[in-house]
């Protein structure tokens, strides 16, 4: 199984960034997604979540109205849009993969950084 996240870096406060999960070695169908950050001395944090059944999605207060989830089953992808950024927000970014049925440990991504400055 294999998390590959992509699309992070460096963006000026009030910029937009989007960010990518590639999913291999499983049903992507089957797995809810969701991401997570880490930022310096801080506990990850999960920030979304998309079901597989329905695509439902939850997010958490910090990032309501400003960060969107979405996945495409067809291609095995989920993403991340990003709007409104702050200085806040830099961490690392991960993806993570969970089955439908919580059985696995689930699987995560190795992150990728997302930097916001000026």
């Amino acid at each position: 199984v294999q998390l590959v996240e992509s699309g992070g870096g460096l963006v000026q406060p009030g910029g937009s960034l989007g960010l990518s999960c590639a999913v291999s070695g499983v049903t992507f169908s089957w797995y809810d997604m969701s991401w997570y950050r880490q930022g310096p001395g801080e506990e990850r944090e999960l920030l979304a979540t998309i079901g597989s059944r329905d695509g439902r999605t939850s997010y958490a207060d910090s990032i309501q109205g400003r960060f969107t989830i979405s996945r495409d089953n067809g291609k095995n992808m989920f993403y991340l849009q990003m709007n409104s950024l702050t200085p806040d927000d830099t961490a690392v970014y991960y993806c993570y993969a969970q089955d439908r049925l919580g059985i696995s440990n689930g699987y995560w991504g190795q992150g990728t950084q997302v930097t916001v400055s000026s």
